[in-house]
């Protein structure tokens, strides 16, 4: 099954000069786990991403003030990204070997989506009920 047939095509960005807690924000107002920092820069190299698993274990554990550090002190960069018309077996792989929760899907230096291990499993799923091999 290709990414493109199932990633998720909302992609909720923020700057990296922002505070950390307009991330947290708009996290939770959007009931999201990561989102994409906007670098300076104008490809996909330019971007990260930020996620609830960095914020709580980077800042919130450890007694941080989200008002006061900025996104791009905590953000991962660069983007893993793959293409949209790879498997997602290939995405999979990628995000085992890496040990990462969620691999942007871009074309052309651009991101056009998100693939995450629920969207994975999902692909499993869907693939099992048309019949298809998943192994």
């Amino acid at each position: 099954m290709k990414l493109q047939e199932f990633m998720t095509t909302k992609i909720e960005l923020v700057d990296a000069e922002a505070y950390l807690y307009d991330a947290i924000e708009k996290m939770v107002d959007r009931r999201i786990r990561s989102l994409v920092v906007r670098f300076p820069g104008k490809n996909v190299h330019s971007y990260g991403v930020i996620t609830a698993r960095d914020i709580v274990f980077k800042v919130l554990a450890k007694g941080g003030n989200p008002k006061n550090i900025r996104i791009s002190d905590v953000a991962s960069k660069p983007l893993a990204c793959i293409d949209k018309d790879a498997d997602f077996r290939e995405a999979a792989k990628i995000m085992e070997d890496t040990n990462i929760a969620r691999i942007f899907v871009c074309e052309e230096e651009k991101i056009v989506g998100v693939v995450s291990l629920i969207d994975i499993m999902d692909a499993a799923l869907i693939m099992r009920a048309r019949g298809e091999d998943v192994s």
